[in-house]
């Protein structure tokens, strides 16, 4: 092998290896991120619910109040009914 022929092997090697870099350094600064609409309604959607409390306070504090009054009733047979009515679904 001739020393004259690496050279020119080497010098070839080098352009190409440039030309890689410059392309993908090209494609880098291309790169671009694209939201839909259905994902930019479920960014909604989410941030809806996050600044939801997680209790609903209009609807427990009836029943805290009667609970510390000591006047909280439950109906054991509408109660039962309903527990059987479940029950059933499952089945």
């Amino acid at each position: 092998m001739r020393i004259e022929s690496y050279n020119q092997i080497q010098q070839i090697y080098q352009k190409q290896h440039l030309n890689k870099s410059k392309s993908v350094s090209q494609a880098s600064q291309s790169d671009m991120l694209q939201i839909s609409s259905l994902g930019k309604d479920f960014q909604t959607a989410k941030a809806a619910v996050k600044n939801c409390p997680d209790i609903r306070e209009d609807i427990t504090a009836p029943i805290k109040a009667k609970l510390e009054n000591g006047t909280y009733d439950v109906d054991t047979a509408s109660f039962a009914e309903k527990l059987m009515q479940k029950y059933a679904e499952l089945g």
